[in-house]
């Protein structure tokens, strides 16, 4: 567990590490990105929304040309709502809108140089582009939302929009009342044919038997006359039950589904029924929301178990509509009967023998009655067309403006704020990208623990970027304190043997081989050890440039054995420390260092020195290096921070193996220690802790 945590803080600290390096790349395309982002926000065109609301509700009423009492059928219907959406965003309405308010002139003069009309088919895309319809959730609220770039025309759309949609609804309400009273008017046409029937029937009778219309005959007569009157009514009243239950079971027969269910909500008021339908309508909703949104899948429990539901609510449904069926049925048969029983009756009645003087009487009391009950239903239909009449006129509209659109003040697009900080997110996100896409593409060692992992060699020490011969910088300089701990761990590796004679190296030209030997030496002869500099860079000698000296004689000429070895050591002026220069290379003696030779001369210099330091070249260019690498006893490699790519130092370090030297340990060369925190606290420390001389200076002041 501890492992894990140690894992990943390292991972932690290596991508922080990623971003100080790279901040230079993740700010300026940050900076790019801001920049870019507010330009492009600054020449948006402005925009400006309007928003009209709507409440928009089912048709509040059914009209019935044989039921006198209307059935409300309002209520939330998830499925309405979303057609009437699409009727308000519908090309017919749109067209309207656009007709209405010229909306192809205006649009043209926005658009077209010459200020001509846009086509019709553009002026259609333009403003559906422009037009939004959202339900507010769980009610039956609606918003029409137009954006463009005139805030007062972006209102008079919306507002245009909902009259339009508003209009139609109540067009196709009238149409629909107008076709009930067309429906009555034919019957009460027919209604007048059966009332003039029967006015001329009467008359017939009363022609016929001579009856004055002045008196009535016994009380005898007037008996026999209410009773019948009484049966007449009730047989009337039957006859009127039973064709409207008639008329409900042809409405029903035929229909299945949906339909079905329509012409029942208004004729049978069922709270099972409804409450049935309800639950399936929201079980459906549901479904359909669950697998658009892809939330789960076809074979989901949950979408299984609803399927299941909407399965068993519409046998259900069905069930019930079938009872619904039968009930009405029966409730007809009922009324037929009803009316069969009464009619039956006063058959009897006037078929009978009834002996009275007033007999004369009846058929004309029977006709009259007839015209009464004609007349009344004749009435009861005008009076219904009447009423009918009045919706047409003031239909109660189940649409209904709840807030108009006023032009706006404020631009809805762009958002000044909005862009400007999603521009600073998305460019330090881009620019943090880029940083790890160029650290990929970075192949060069970076840290220690990369030289540790990839070249498997101990760091002996971190050198800051920057560095100078110890001459020139000063013992006491940070950099000072990195070689000496270079020197520690170069002494705790030689401490069991015999070492003297050290090279260093490096794979690659201006990896500061040549800056970290002189200071080696310099920390080395600081110590109190004597050190001898050999200059073995024969083409390229820097080292007589860092003490002043020069490079007239050297190790070209002890190795070709024209002068000694004292003839060519010179000091330096830092106590304890000589350097033999490399000498000027003659073109002929390219060839001059090999083994032999050159193992001649270290075993003198063993005797005479406390540790030889021989400069190589880079031994990726040139053999000389791994002829020093053999003959030494120990070799240092000098890798530069973020300067090659990793396979140079793998390479150096294989030819050093190959030749047989004995590889020490790594140094990690010209490190910048103000972009990577790793380095930075330890020469901080470093800094503190050395950098001042304040307490030395009180200490080594005479006392008073």
């Amino acid at each position: 567990m501890a492992e894990e945590s140690q894992t990943a803080a390292l991972h932690f600290l290596d991508y922080w590490r990623v971003i100080r390096d790279r901040k230079e790349v993740i700010l300026a395309v940050a900076l790019l990105t801001i920049v870019t982002g507010t330009a492009y926000t600054l020449m948006m065109p402005k925009k400006y929304t309007a928003t009209t609301q709507l409440e928009v509700r089912e048709d509040a009423m059914d009209v019935d040309p044989f039921y006198e009492r209307q059935v409300n059928r309002m209520g939330y219907n998830p499925f309405f709502l979303m057609t009437q959406e699409k009727v308000m965003k519908s090309r017919p309405v749109l067209t309207e809108v656009i007709r209405n308010l010229n909306l192809q002139k205006v649009w043209g003069a926005q658009l077209n140089e010459d200020k001509s009309p846009v086509a019709p088919e553009l002026a259609l895309q333009i403003l559906s582009r422009s037009l939004r319809v959202e339900q507010d959730r769980d009610t039956t609220l609606m918003n029409i939302s137009v954006t463009t770039e005139d805030a007062k025309l972006s209102a008079e759309i919306a507002n245009e929009i909902a009259n339009v949609y508003r209009d139609r609804r109540l067009f196709a309400k009238r149409r629909e009342i107008q076709h009930a009273i067309d429906a009555m008017s034919n019957e009460v046409r027919k209604q007048q044919e059966r009332v003039e029937e029967a006015e001329a029937e009467l008359e017939r009778i009363r022609q016929e038997r001579g009856i004055a219309l002045i008196g009535r005959g016994q009380m005898g007569i007037r008996v026999e006359a209410t009773r019948l009157n009484m049966l007449e009514t009730e047989r009337s009243a039957a006859r009127v039950e039973m064709l409207v239950r008639k008329a409900r079971l042809d409405q029903l027969e035929g229909l299945e589904g949906e339909k079905l269910m329509d012409a029942a909500a208004y004729i049978v008021q069922d709270p099972t029924l409804l409450g049935i339908r309800q639950q399936l309508i929201d079980s459906q909703v549901s479904l359909q929301l669950m697998i658009q949104n892809g939330v789960m899948g076809e074979n989901h429990p949950e979408v299984m178990r609803l399927k299941g539901a909407v399965d068993e609510l519409s046998r259900q449904l069905s069930s019930a509509l079938e009872g619904l069926k039968a009930g009405v049925k029966a409730d007809y048969e009922v009324a037929r009967q009803k009316y069969e029983a009464l009619d039956e009756e006063l058959a009897q009645i006037r078929t009978s023998d009834i002996v009275s003087e007033g007999e004369d009487f009846l058929p004309f009391d029977r006709a009259e009655r007839n015209v009464n009950i004609q007349r009344d239903i004749l009435t009861a239909l005008r009076a219904r067309i009447t009423q009918t009449g009045i919706e047409v006129e003031v239909p109660r509209t189940a649409v209904e403006i709840i807030e108009e659109a006023e032009p706006p003040e404020r631009p809805s697009s762009p958002l000044v704020v909005l862009n400007i900080f999603l521009s600073v997110i998305l460019g330090l996100l881009a620019g943090t990208g880029l940083a790890f896409f160029v650290e990929y593409l970075d192949v060069s060692i970076k840290t220690v623990d990369e030289v540790e992992k990839y070249l498997g060699l101990p760091v002996l020490a971190v050198i800051p970027q920057q560095s100078r011969p110890l001459t020139e910088a000063g013992p006491s300089s940070g950099q000072g304190e990195a070689y000496r701990a270079l020197r520690t761990s170069l002494a705790l590796l030689a401490r069991e043997g015999k070492q003297k004679i050290f090279t260093v190296i490096s794979g690659g030209v201006g990896e500061g081989k040549s800056t970290t030997l002189f200071n080696l030496a310099y920390v080395c002869a600081e110590q109190g050890s004597k050190v001898l500099i050999v200059d073995s860079d024969l083409r390229r000698p820097v080292q007589h440039k860092m003490v002043g000296l020069a490079n007239r004689t050297g190790m070209v000429n002890v190795l070709t054995d024209e002068l000694k070895i004292e003839d060519v050591v010179q000091e330096t002026g830092v106590p304890n420390l000589w350097l033999m220069p490399s000498g000027r290379l003659r073109r002929g003696s390219l060839g001059i260092m090999n083994n032999a030779r050159l193992r001649a001369m270290l075993d003198v210099l063993k005797d005479r020195y406390d540790f030889v330091l021989l400069d190589s070249p880079p031994i990726l260019g040139v053999t000389d290096a791994a002829i020093l690498a053999s003959e030494a006893d120990g070799v240092l490699l000098v890798v530069q921070y973020r300067k090659y790519p990793k396979i140079i130092s793998l390479r150096a370090k294989r030819m050093i193996e190959n030749a047989g030297g004995h590889l020490m340990g790594a140094v990690l060369n010209n490190i910048n220690i103000m972009r990577d925190d790793y380095y930075y606290y330890y020469h901080y420390t470093t800094k503190k802790y050395y950098g001042s001389t304040k307490h030395e200076k009180e200490d080594e002041a005479p006392e008073a």
